[in-house]
């Protein structure tokens, strides 16, 4: 039986993509504070949704040959199944961002940057056991690495009164919703473009955002001028670049492989929190965090496929 070969350039993707990722928490965090929670990602998702826009249009004149097809009625029907596919998808992902963004950025307000990339990465555990009812296997090794993942997340989580933060919560419910997120792209990337679908995300995720923004948090513009920058990075890179070089590195590569390199985002949130924000985690935290990276690291050793459902 052939061992498991995942694709270099998908991997190197997804690693780029932890990598914004885990340096987005300090953006979060900062931007977070200044604007409200809504008020934040709502922006930064119209702007991940605008930046896309000229690319979708330099990518359109680049390779205009994919829209070479026959003018039959079947081609027809071809192009409009595709982009139905296309508008479902993206709406899809879209609600699953929206709900997930937010119960990150508003955890993140109660705890802190690098326990909140521990937590956010728990969607190495849920992947694989929602997979299940996907009919997608994982092998032994896999399941080691969920377990280790588990005493990690206790060790960084639960403290000496054995109770969990607010903010914990609240990120773990985050988890659980980007796991949704990235079975959802699982299933649509393979079938539409990319960069199209991401577009759309966005734009329903900012959106959707808007309204408890307007409600809750009556932005004001006056406060947006000490976090432009988070939000421009949050918006352009960690949205514009990060999210949709995940759907293209996702394409064609097991869920529970892609969420494991992912995760990745965890570690390096913690290191940039230390480092910009000077936040720090106690010896029993920092010896959780070091659990959950052997998970992953044992959950990236090569492994033979298991057997077709």
């Amino acid at each position: 039986m052939k061992k498991q070969q995942i694709p270099l350039k998908n991997s190197l993707l997804l690693l780029l993509t932890a990598t914004i990722w885990g340096i987005s928490f300090v953006a979060q965090s900062e931007g977070g504070d200044a604007v409200g929670a809504f008020t934040f990602n709502a922006t930064r998702n119209l702007i991940g949704s605008l930046v896309l826009v000229p690319v979708i249009l330099l990518l359109g004149r680049l390779n205009p040959s994919g829209k070479a097809v026959s003018s039959s009625s079947a081609s027809e029907g071809n192009i409009f199944s595709r982009n139905r596919t296309l508008i479902l998808g993206g709406v899809s992902c879209g609600i699953c961002l929206c709900l997930a963004s937010n119960f990150q950025q508003v955890g993140i307000s109660y705890t802190s940057v690098g326990k909140a990339g521990f937590i956010t990465a728990c969607y190495i555990v849920i992947v694989p056991i929602l997979g299940l009812f996907m009919k997608k296997k994982c092998s032994p090794f896999i399941w080691m690495a969920i377990v280790l993942a588990l005493i990690g997340l206790y060790l960084l989580c639960i403290t000496d009164g054995f109770s969990i933060g607010k903010g914990d919560i609240l990120v773990l419910i985050c988890a659980f919703l980007f796991s949704l997120h990235i079975l959802v792209i699982d299933y649509f990337s393979p079938h539409v473009d990319g960069v199209k679908m991401s577009c759309i995300q966005f734009l329903v995720c900012g959106i959707l955002t808007a309204i408890p923004a307007l409600i809750f948090e009556h932005p004001q513009l006056s406060a947006f001028k000490g976090a432009w920058g988070s939000i421009l990075y949050a918006g352009v890179m960690s949205c514009g670049v990060a999210y949709t070089l995940q759907i293209i590195g996702q394409k064609n590569m097991n869920p529970t492989v892609a969420s494991l390199i992912l995760s990745l985002e965890s570690c390096i949130s913690a290191l940039a929190g230390w480092i910009l924000l000077g936040q720090k985690l106690s010896a029993k935290e920092i010896f959780g965090c070091v659990i959950m990276f052997c998970a992953i690291v044992l959950a990236q050793l090569p492994q033979k496929n298991p057997k077709e459902a």
